[in-house]
């Protein structure tokens, strides 16, 4: 049975949310002024577990790394939704007119560990009631989980599901009526999160923006450890990060033109079989060229993680074009931490396991039991979340250095394969962003705005078929590009600037 966090909200909040959504049904204004609760008589909510430890108002600018920011009551709370839980969250609530009546749910990258207040501002700044968690510990590093298997699941799920219910409440005694509309945003470990509420709280958001999401959470950090055994295992893989361009410049050139356009991205990365073996050195070893070790390093790293026994692929590969960001799982001195981090704590909880001693059969088989659903976010049912109208937009770009994009085309697939085509085109729309990294970044155009169109399409019922990204240097906006709803790519149409998004219309890829 999935765990919960029952939520016990007084009288009050009830009346006020019901009568709320009664005068949303009606076709109520979007801007409303608050109800008879100041910020400060917020300590007395009662939500069960939750605790309030601080209400008060912040005048307007007077948050002095966020100047800009409209008057907002902030709210901070503690949740103990088990003796050895002690979940944060803070909810920022922009005052009388600056509130667009709804509310905002945003996620956490890495292992969480802190509450986002660049995250709370951005909401306040668009005019959502907003919140965060630091999804029950403090700190970066996985040793909280060590000896915690509650604190575990606290990070897995039960944090934003508990802040939901719990920032839902202080909104309707803070407004006098609920929210009329609930979405939530994450990137990372905040896309794994969206995914999570999607599928085990489906009544808790009407829509989520997932990005490059690490759903597929203990399968990803097998497929992380893959690529640093490739070069860390041993001296002679390793390859120094000086190298990367001449990796990347080879397979752009082999694959930069299969699009049609020369633009320094890889537009389909999954069709391009640049081989590293034409970098192999004539003798010894140079610069500009690869060891036979580094050879097979590098193809290692295109190659997807697998059980060597019975060639199941665990993870896929890194994709070709990402070489330039390769560092942050190759270039050492360790692997990445975070997957280190799980296996020391989580799976063997030994501080001193070694990443060299991971094997791709029986510990994959040891870590998925381990984990249980707790951190993985893999269930392709979302049809409870789609019956109430929710929305889902995934994205996640092509360079990503930290979770291979190929999982999120993995997911997809499967709530294809499990709920219809005409359920998918109704409610759920990836796309993939050439050239971005993880979360953004990169030489591909990584900027744009997925809530806005989340909106649209949760709002106006305007399905979202492409959205416009754009890239910048030093500043200024240099080119812009349509991302399209996959399977569909952007196709240049032969005539005008390949820096301009008019120039492209969204096909399928052979089209």
């Amino acid at each position: 049975m999935r765990a919960r966090i029952i939520a016990g909200v007084c009288a009050a909040v009830l009346v006020r949310a019901a009568t709320a959504q009664a005068t949303a049904s009606a076709g109520a204004a979007s801007v409303v002024t608050p109800g008879p609760a100041n910020c400060e008589s917020l300590r007395s909510v009662r939500v069960i577990g939750m605790t309030v430890t601080l209400a008060e108002r912040v005048a307007a600018g007077e948050k002095a790394r966020y100047p800009e920011l409209p008057a907002f009551c902030q709210v901070a709370a503690t949740l103990r939704p088990t003796s050895d839980s002690e979940i944060k969250i803070e909810v920022w609530m922009p005052e009388g007119a600056a509130w667009n009546g709804k509310y905002e749910g945003t996620g956490n990258g890495g292992w969480g560990g802190a509450i986002e207040p660049g995250e709370l501002a951005a909401g306040v700044r668009r005019g959502y009631a907003t919140a965060s968690t630091d999804t029950g510990h403090e700190g970066a590093p996985a040793s909280f989980a060590m000896g915690h298997p509650e604190k575990l699941v606290d990070f897995g799920y039960r944090s934003v599901h508990g802040m939901t219910v719990s920032a839902k409440a202080l909104i309707a005694a803070y407004y006098g009526l609920g929210a009329k509309l609930a979405y939530f945003e994450g990137c990372s470990s905040g896309g794994r999160q969206a995914l999570m509420e999607a599928q085990r709280y489906p009544e808790d958001y009407d829509g989520i923006v997932a990005g490059s999401a690490t759903n597929n959470f203990t399968k990803m950090m097998f497929g992380r450890i893959w690529v640093g055994q490739a070069t860390l295992s041993n001296a002679t893989s390793y390859i120094p990060p000086a190298k990367y361009p001449t990796i990347h410049r080879a397979a752009l050139e082999a694959c930069d033109a299969m699009d049609g356009v020369k633009d320094g991205v890889l537009n389909e990365p999954m069709k391009c079989r640049f081989d590293p073996g034409v970098l192999e050195c004539k003798a010894g070893d140079g610069a500009d060229c690869l060891t036979k070790a580094q050879v097979e390093a590098t193809r290692r790293i295109y190659t997807p993680a697998t059980n060597l026994r019975t060639g199941e692929v665990v993870f896929p590969p890194m994709e070709r074009g990402s070489e330039l960001v390769w560092g942050r799982m190759a270039g050492g001195p360790g692997p990445i931490q975070l997957a280190d981090d799980y296996f020391k704590y989580v799976v063997f909880q030994d501080p001193k396991w070694d990443f060299r001693m991971l094997n791709f059969d029986g510990d994959v088989a040891k870590a998925m039991k381990k984990d249980g659903g707790v951190l993985s976010a893999t269930d392709a049912d979302l049809r409870p979340f789609f019956a109430h109208g929710g929305k889902l937009v995934q994205y996640h770009g092509w360079t990503d250095q930290q979770v291979m994009p190929e999982n999120s085309i993995n997911y997809y697939k499967s709530v294809m394969a499990t709920v219809g085509q005409a359920k998918v085109d109704a409610s759920y729309r990836l796309f993939m962003a050439p050239g971005m990294n993880h979360c953004g970044g990169g030489d591909g155009p990584n900027a744009f705005d997925m809530l806005g169109v989340l909106e649209v399409w949760r709002e106006k019922g305007k399905a979202p078929e492409a959205v416009i990204a754009s890239h910048e240097t030093g500043g200024k906006v240099d080119r812009t590009r349509p991302l399209c709803a996959y399977p569909k790519v952007a196709k240049y149409k032969g005539v005008g600037s390949t820096d301009e998004a008019s120039s492209f219309v969204c096909a399928m890829s052979g089209q």
